[in-house]
């Protein structure tokens, strides 16, 4: 599980390398939504290695939260270039 643990945080490390580069708003952000998703799983992946059922269920607010505020970011992002 540590091995699987440490492949997470280097998994996480792409998109935060992606972010470094110059890229557009839409790139930023589907790199963000990457972020947030992978914190989400490895939050969930130590929940269930320590069988705490409280910091599960902050993992998934996590997911279904930020996917939900990602969805709606973009949902302005395109008005806004309209």
């Amino acid at each position: 599980m540590t091995l699987i643990s440490w492949g997470m945080v280097l998994a996480l490390m792409i998109p935060i390398a992606l972010l470094c580069r110059q890229c557009s708003t839409w790139e930023r952000l589907a790199a963000f939504g990457s972020i947030s998703t992978k914190v989400a799983l490895l939050a969930l992946m130590v929940a269930v290695m320590r069988g705490d059922r409280m910091l599960a269920l902050v993992g998934t607010l996590m997911i279904s939260a930020g996917d939900a505020g990602m969805l709606l970011l973009a949902r302005l992002l395109e008005e806004h270039e309209r």
